[in-house]
């Protein structure tokens, strides 16, 4: 009876206690939040107006997983998501009943079946496409779905490890993004395209400039394929590339030749590129110093600007042209940049990818400059809407990223992140298994290909390169789609 006694009092001491504390932890928000300045509604209704940031925390939360319907979530919504999970799984990629997809939307593609689409043993796989016929060292590129631009530091070492092994196993190029070559990009064996950013991390001098020296280096590598001058980012058009302070270790701060403890913020362009005429000169010095083909990206802010573009070139001479533009569309995404460029600037990729492919065709640049298509294209109606819009190659990261496991908890900033993708924390990384996450890699970029063959052969073609303007409609507001080549006239419609 005593025991059971004590052992009641403790219980109430305990539960008194723990009132006690709650009831002084109370009080001391109370004070501080009744007094503090920054935040008015905590001063106003203090220790209840801190609900209100924890609810606003917890929404994003809560939306991504309760409330948002299948297609609703933006950038990228359950329906897209799953698809690449699935496909990563290699759990095949079948659906029943019906689609949920709301095909009056409009802009959404619909693709145009064949009444006597070509017979399985008919189709035929895409063949090796080449890049860059002048250069030393063309590049024969064999396949169309390639991973796009993600720097050894904006994503972290087993992120990198992982794609460029799993690119090894499917056959598609890594670009480095603009954080310079690691040796984790080279351990894949996979072919590798180096990204030249405004701050040339990775091929700059001691004072910041284009090194020939360094390029030779970088170009030693019999993996890395081409180089592609970024001028812009979909993201952040006329902003530099930003990496926080807090992703920067010591290593990074090697590769990159930076220093650590600050931010470190890419110029916004090329400080030696001041027209089109410059960047011609630029491209054609990387092509002598290197042997190998090279690019630019860039995302297309007018007709006007592009126009001027492929005027020069015809002017200097086709030798003198890049060997492959990279558009990215407004809509692509980053780890980190201002919320007006992430969201106001910049032309989309669907109305750009079409414009440039018209302008390279228009100027007799069609075997000469391979367009490369980028921005939120992670799925086969994606890729093949960009294919039959005049793109030879498409590039993705984000697809990628959902691949290597990543579920849009949108703290790419912030060192963070809870799949071990974009942070440099071991505590998080280590939840980023390597040996597992590249075979999804691979799978995702398999299943990519398979699928969008699918769609060539529905609409009639043998190989998803034929695929036209012609064979995709797209819906109108007024519920009624028209196809693609009589909104988007291609330069030359019988190609």
């Amino acid at each position: 009876m005593g025991f059971a006694m004590n052992a009641i009092e403790a219980m109430a001491f305990l539960f008194v206690s723990l009132i006690g504390l709650v009831a002084l932890t109370a009080l001391v928000f109370f004070f501080i939040d009744r007094f503090q300045t920054s935040d008015a509604i905590r001063r106003n209704y203090p220790v209840i107006g801190r609900f209100r940031h924890i609810f606003s925390e917890l929404g994003e939360f809560f939306r991504q997983y309760f409330f948002a319907m299948d297609r609703e979530e933006l950038p990228f919504n359950r329906a897209q998501r799953d698809w690449v999970g699935r496909a990563s799984d290699g759990k095949g990629n079948t659906v029943a009943f019906g689609s949920t997809r709301n095909l009056n939307v409009p802009g959404t593609a619909i693709f145009v079946n064949a009444p006597f689409p070509p017979l399985d043993d008919q189709a035929a796989k895409t063949e090796p496409l080449m890049i860059g016929p002048t250069a030393r060292q063309p590049f024969m590129a064999p396949s169309f779905f390639n991973i796009s631009g993600m720097s050894y530091g904006a994503i972290s070492k087993p992120a990198v490890q992982a794609l460029s092994r799993g690119a090894k196993e499917a056959g598609v190029w890594l670009n480095t993004g603009e954080g310079g070559l690691s040796p984790f990009h080279l351990e894949g064996g996979c072919d590798i395209v180096f990204q030249i950013g405004t701050a040339k991390y990775g091929v700059r001098d001691t004072d910041g400039n284009l090194s020939d020296e360094k390029l030779r280096e970088i170009a030693a590598h019999e993996t890395v394929r081409m180089f592609e001058i970024k001028l812009s980012q979909g993201a952040k058009p006329g902003k530099g590339g930003i990496l926080p302070a807090e992703k920067i270790t010591n290593e990074i701060a090697t590769i990159r030749g930076i220093h650590r403890g600050k931010d470190s913020q890419s110029p916004n362009r090329h400080h030696e590129v001041k027209s089109f005429d410059d960047l011609l000169n630029m491209i054609t010095r990387v092509r002598d110093v290197t042997g190998k083909p090279v690019g630019i990206k860039t995302v297309v802010g007018s007709e006007e600007v592009m126009r001027d573009l492929f005027q020069t070139i015809q002017e200097r001479g086709a030798d003198c042209a890049p060997d492959f533009i990279t558009i990215d569309g407004g809509e692509g995404g980053t780890g980190a940049a201002p919320m007006p460029l992430i969201d106001l600037v910049g032309m989309s990729v669907r109305e750009a990818l079409p414009l440039v492919a018209n302008l390279r065709d228009e100027h007799g640049l069609k075997d000469r400059i391979r367009v490369i298509s980028s921005g939120k294209l992670i799925n086969p109606s994606d890729v093949a809407w960009a294919l039959a819009a005049g793109a030879d190659f498409i590039t993705s990261a984000r697809g990628f990223m959902f691949a290597l496991g990543c579920i849009q908890a949108l703290k790419c900033n912030r060192n963070t992140c809870p799949t071990g993708i974009t942070t440099h924390n071991p505590r998080f990384q280590k939840g980023l298994v390597v040996k597992h996450k590249y075979q999804r890699v691979a799978r995702y970029a398999r299943e990519m290909i398979h699928e969008v063959e699918t769609i060539a052969h529905s609409v009639g073609v043998p190989e998803p390169r034929q695929m036209r303007r012609r064979h995709v409609r797209i819906m109108q507001a007024n519920g009624r789609s028209v196809p693609m080549n009589e909104i988007l006239p291609s330069y030359n419609p019988i190609a």
